[in-house]
């Protein structure tokens, strides 16, 4: 809000927009009964853009978060099978590849039907649509008469309403159902937007009862009987069109498997430590679940999405990150999130969007909302690390490809954002990044600690914006060598390079005398407040500060054993707020948590400053918790000490998979090998722990080759792949 001062801010309506009218005036916490969750086997399949999200029997009762979600729009608000009016119980189910997931369920005890008679079989699938097979065998001795019915609706709501309040849209939704092509149509329409759910069924239902399908069926022992059910998606004309998929796991000839692709193009990762291989082949599994399509001019690229369920969308900061962690095992990803920010990035003072020319955006979005202007996310600008992030990722992808041509297609907007660094970003040209949001939608914190409360003071108050996190100096120190590099080589400006260290060097020595605090043995302040103040609270920031470099070797000593100390680092990790800090909370979003992400750059910054058995202490922290999650580490854990439980505690809500908890891993394999592209060079210098043992990697990519490497303790070989072959 335009001249609000504080971060705690309540969003207000925009202006109205005919046929939609929302309460905001309401946080959702306050006041609202929230839709109810899906339970803690909820099932999740992904395909892009599009996931459907059921509870473990496969079905989406009404009012809950479930559905078919497509680009940001539900397409199925309800999808539940009953047999003879009573719903169906689970024997077990799974998530096969991302895109599948099968149902074995049964009948419970009914009036004439004894329990666990018919055995029902739901497999499921995305691609081009949402795919589904109901198979049913009975297991009666004589034939027996059911109804099989499936409930289907859909509230078209945005993905914003979804985990909120859903507007009540049903006067402006219409139905036919064509009962010669068994096919159930819903359209909406508001204004100038449109959507419609479609649901083919073969064979064709029976009959139908409203919005429900229903199949009167003979059943015979031992015979089985089985239906398929087709809801295609609407893809747009400039939409990448996923593969297509046969309920037997195979990509049907002639469309391109992008998991085949992925795998051909990742190294081999192999050890000793089975802990390690689990959790490495879990996170590239999860990537290829989160990465989306897009297109660069005629080029499709991949780039990472930022998690499952609500965040299958392109974000600047997550993506940019996930693409960090992940460039040692290829390009692929930071090439896409390069590419796609770019051409999302800033030309224009937008106040609504919090956009300003040569930012790089936080997030974007195409639903309904968004499509009508009452959200500002198309996109969004909210962020105040994506430009010197996208900075860092454009210098490492260089580093590690030595790819001129698209460093040099990048030049101009790589100059946009230090452009914006210096003008817009420096609000009150004191020499720092803050942030204030002026959208009347927009966020009150735009650091990656992005809750309303994810910045305060040691004594638990919240400070006045504009705000200048510690880190965000610490990205844009590491942001102007990085481009002075880049001057250097192919922009082939040496003035600007001579330029570009001058300022860095001036901002360390400026952040240093005004960041740093000598209490609590001396570490540096979370930001500077909007009258300058130092916000004093002590968090795993200052980790994000050793991997940029800012920290002089003299004050590193301190700032390392603040990290490690029992106030930060819980046994699982480095929380993100202390807890001799007023404001901590263990399950605090940003105040306590330990985030995986976090940690992987902290432990990044330990080994860049030769801290290297306590990023190893930390590295195994995490590998330690993940078996507890099914070897997949989560969006945060709870920051409770490790000494009170032998198991890590959830985060309540955390999404998993999250794409830059599924990169923690990778980043942490790389602090262990210390492993570095540099002039054209790779280089490595293991320090591994003696449970990890020997570490293999079969066909890393750089510099147009492919290069194994092998090690174990503090020895280490890099060497040209004779398995893979070298490619570009």
């Amino acid at each position: 809000m335009v001249g609000d001062r504080t971060a705690t801010r309540r969003p207000t309506p925009a202006d109205p927009v005919p046929g939609v009218t929302l309460d905001e005036s309401i946080p959702a916490t306050e006041g609202r009964k929230l839709p109810p969750e899906l339970g803690p086997d909820a099932i999740a399949v992904v395909e892009g853009r599009t996931f459907m999200y059921s509870d473990a029997a496969g079905d989406v009762p009404a009012g809950t978060i479930g559905g078919l979600v497509h680009a940001d729009s539900r397409l199925l608000s309800r999808w539940v099978l009953t047999i003879n009016g009573a719903r169906l119980l689970r024997l077990r189910s799974a998530v096969g590849e991302h895109y599948s997931a099968t149902f074995y369920l049964t009948n419970p005890q009914l009036p004439g039907l004894h329990a666990n008679t018919i055995g029902v079989r739901r497999l499921r699938l995305l691609d081009r649509g949402l795919r589904e097979r109901i198979e049913l065998r009975s297991f009666a001795e004589d034939p027996i008469e059911v109804e099989l019915r499936l409930s289907v609706a859909n509230d078209f709501a945005d993905i914003f309403e979804i985990k909120d309040k859903v507007r009540d849209r049903s006067t402006q939704i219409t139905r036919e159902y064509s009962p010669e092509r068994g096919r159930l149509l819903l359209r909406y329409r508001n204004g100038d937007y449109e959507s419609s759910t479609t649901v083919d069924g073969h064979p064709t239902a029976t009959a139908t009862d409203g919005d429900d399908l229903v199949w009167r069926l003979n059943l015979t022992p031992g015979r089985g009987w089985q239906c398929e059910l087709d809801v295609p998606l609407p893809i747009g004309p400039n939409e990448p069109a996923p593969p297509k998929h046969t309920f037997g796991g195979e990509t049907v000839a002639g469309a391109e498997d992008p998991v085949n692709v992925w795998q051909s193009q990742v190294p081999h990762i192999h050890g000793d430590s089975t802990r390690l291989n689990e959790v490495v082949q879990t996170a590239l599994h999860d990537l290829i679940a989160l990465r989306i399509l897009a297109t660069s001019g005629e080029e499709q690229i991949w780039l990472p999405a930022a998690g499952l369920p609500w965040f299958l969308s392109l974000f600047g900061r997550d993506t940019i990150i996930t693409a960090y962690q992940t460039l040692a095992l290829g390009p692929v990803l930071a090439r896409g999130a390069l590419l796609a920010l770019a051409h999302q990035q800033g030309t224009q003072r937008d106040d609504f969007r919090d956009e300003e020319p040569g930012k790089i955006p936080h997030e974007v979005r195409s639903g309904e909302l968004t499509q009508l202007g009452i959200k500002p996310h198309s996109p969004y600008y909210g962020t105040v690390d994506a430009t010197p992030l996208w900075l860092v990722l454009l210098s490492e992808y260089w580093r590690w490809t030595s790819d001129e041509q698209i460093i040099l297609s990048l030049r101009d907007n790589a100059m946009a954002a230090l452009t914006w660094i210096d003008r817009d970003g420096d609000r009150d040209g004191d020499g720092y990044v803050e942030y204030q949001t002026r959208s009347p939608q927009g966020l009150g914190n735009q650091c990656w600690r992005d809750s309303w409360d994810g910045i305060q003071r040691a004594d638990g108050t919240i400070p006045v914006l504009p705000i200048a996190t510690c880190e965000t100096q610490g990205y844009v120190y590491d942001a102007k060598l990085r481009m002075a590099e880049l001057a250097d080589g192919p922009f082939q400006d040496p003035g600007l390079a001579q330029r570009l260290r001058g300022e860095a060097a001036e901002l360390r020595d400026r952040f240093n005398r005004d960041y740093w605090i000598e209490e609590r043995g001396g570490y540096y302040a979370v930001g500077l407040d909007g009258d300058k103040h130092v916000i004093d609270s002590l968090t795993s920031n200052i980790g994000h500060l050793l991997w940029s470099g800012i920290v002089p070797p003299d004050r590193a000593p301190a700032v390392v054993d603040r990290l490690m100390s029992e106030a930060l680092f819980s046994g699982w990790g480095v929380r993100t707020t202390s807890t001799l800090d007023a404001g901590y909370n263990p399950i605090g979003y940003h105040r306590g948590t330990v985030w995986p992400h976090d940690n992987s750059i902290i432990a990044a910054g330990l080994t860049r400053y030769g801290y290297r058995e306590q990023a190893n202490r930390i590295v195994t922290a995490l590998l330690d918790a993940a078996p507890f999650f099914g070897y997949r580490l989560p969006e945060a854990m709870s920051g409770y000490p490790r000494e009170d439980a032998d198991f890590p505690v959830p985060y309540p809500t955390a999404c998993s998979p999250q794409a830059w908890a599924s990169g923690a891993p990778l980043l942490c394999l790389r602090s262990m090998l210390d492993l570095n592209a540099r002039n054209g060079r790779l280089e490595v210098n293991p320090f591994i722990p003696d449970d990890i043992g020997r570490v293999a990697l079969t066909g890393i990519y750089a510099f147009g080759k492919r290069w194994d490497i092998e090690a174990n303790a503090t020895n280490g070989d890099i060497r040209l792949s004779r398995s893979v072959p070298s490619d570009r």
